[in-house]
């Protein structure tokens, strides 16, 4: 593609969206950018605090609870007190408990911080995805959750990268950067982001829809449980995948070498996937990337070298590129309007419940029967995954509309930073938690 054309599809990619999305964007962007502690805090706690092994791993799980319990109460508070209020109170509260961990000695204390933590980080998920749904128009939304989720994707690789080397100065010193960082997004949404919830009309109320609703919403509760078994499967990259290829006697570099994979290929690849399969059918896409992600991981089975386990990587990261901001679409589509953040907490339950379960159960499942029969589960479960989504997914209801102009500006071009970022995206076709399971959530 030539010069032209590169520039005329990054600003096709990043024009016509609100003014708030892209400080939403920034403020995503900035909190990746610092999120040191996730990356190194298994290597903080057994080499530089002498814990052993399994209280790392007490301590991820309990990490990962504290995102479960705030899954759901964050979709409350974004619905019942404002997207805004909830961000703030969020990203300070993360902000001073990640600062406070730094700081804790006895395991008990660590667990408990760790698991504040947890809830404080995950609390602002669905008030972010709300908030986006509120700010863009129905048609941009697919591009929007992608732009999103390339920011995501970015920021951890340069934190992940740059976690390594501020480790060897300080580990504390991680814990304040991100402290500081998160502050920063916090002091973003404060000065830039105006409140998008939308006004309810007389005769409906927020507490009309609640978490009863959700769960009696049939249809929906199917594509969460359909969203926790594609989770179940992304999450092997962080968790099934290390473990397997260290039994085949592959070192942990050969590990990292092929995971970065996954990192470059979303950096490079999001924005023109998302170009190409925006405007087509969410129920074929996500069909298509439920089997292609299930039968990327089955093929995995088959891997004996480093250049075929990336491969395979190739496979299922493509999956993750159309499956990401589809599935966010998809949820905003069967949400109803003053509903969105319960119905967002609900679906960022799947995801953290899976981040939960991933681990004991690719473990059991290798040391019981071997690494082989996880990758056919997975193709097994991508399989179940794809043929729910081709039955539910019939007769979708129409995008619901974005609220009215008092809430968003008008779209207003990108900064010229923004288009800058992009641009290496657009001109290589061809780049979490924390793993691609956790960045999806």
């Amino acid at each position: 593609m030539s010069s032209a054309g590169v520039r005329r599809a990054v600003r096709e990619s990043v024009s016509g969206l609100p003014r708030e999305f892209w400080w939403l964007w920034t403020s995503t962007l900035v909190n990746r950018l610092g999120a040191f502690v996730a990356t190194f805090m298994a290597l903080y706690l057994t080499l530089d605090r002498g814990y052993s092994a399994s209280y790392a791993g007490l301590v991820a799980s309990v990490h990962g609870l504290g995102g479960v319990v705030s899954a759901l109460a964050g979709g409350v508070m974004a619905d019942r007190f404002g997207r805004r209020p909830t961000l703030l109170l969020a990203q300070t509260a993360t902000a001073a408990s990640v600062a406070l961990l730094g700081f804790m000695t006895d395991p008990v204390a660590i667990a408990a911080v760790a698991f504040l933590v947890g809830m404080a980080s995950n609390a602002s998920r669905p008030a972010v995805q709300a908030m986006m749904a509120d700010i863009v128009r129905p048609e941009d939304r697919v591009r929007a959750f992608s732009l999103n989720y390339w920011a995501i994707n970015l920021g951890f690789a340069v934190s992940s990268t740059a976690a390594g080397f501020i480790a060897e100065v300080s580990y504390r010193a991680g814990f304040l950067i991100e402290a500081g960082m998160t502050l920063a997004c916090a002091i973003v949404v404060f000065a830039k982001l105006p409140e998008s919830r939308p006004t309810a009309p007389a005769k409906q109320t927020e507490a009309d829809v609640s978490l009863v609703t959700v769960l009696r919403d049939g249809r929906y509760m199917a594509v969460v449980g359909l969203s926790f078994l594609v989770a179940l499967i992304f999450q092997q990259g962080s968790v099934g995948l290390p473990v397997a290829m260290g039994r085949a006697g592959f070192s942990p570099a050969d590990y990292g070498l092929i995971i970065a994979v996954n990192g470059v290929l979303i950096v490079a690849l999001q924005i023109p996937v998302t170009r190409f399969v925006e405007h087509r059918d969410p129920r074929t896409l996500m069909v298509v990337s439920s089997l292609v992600a299930g039968y990327g991981f089955g093929l995995t089975a088959f891997a004996g070298s480093v250049g075929v386990f990336m491969v395979t990587v190739c496979v299922w990261t493509l999956a993750e590129i159309v499956n990401a901001p589809t599935q966010a679409g998809l949820v905003v589509r069967l949400s109803p309007v003053h509903g969105r953040g319960r119905y967002q907490g609900m679906h960022s339950l799947s995801w953290s419940v899976a981040a939960l379960i991933a681990p004991l159960m690719s473990g059991a499942v290798i040391d019981r029967f071997g690494a082989e029969w996880l990758w056919g589960m997975c193709a097994a479960v991508g399989t179940v995954a794809g043929a729910g989504y081709l039955v539910l997914m019939r007769h979708l209801p129409q995008e619901s509309p974005a609220p009215a102009p008092a809430t968003t500006s008008a779209p207003a071009p990108a900064p010229s930073a923004v288009a800058a970022a992009a641009a290496p995206a657009g001109a290589e076709a061809g780049t979490g938690n924390q793993g691609a399971g956790a960045r999806v959530a």
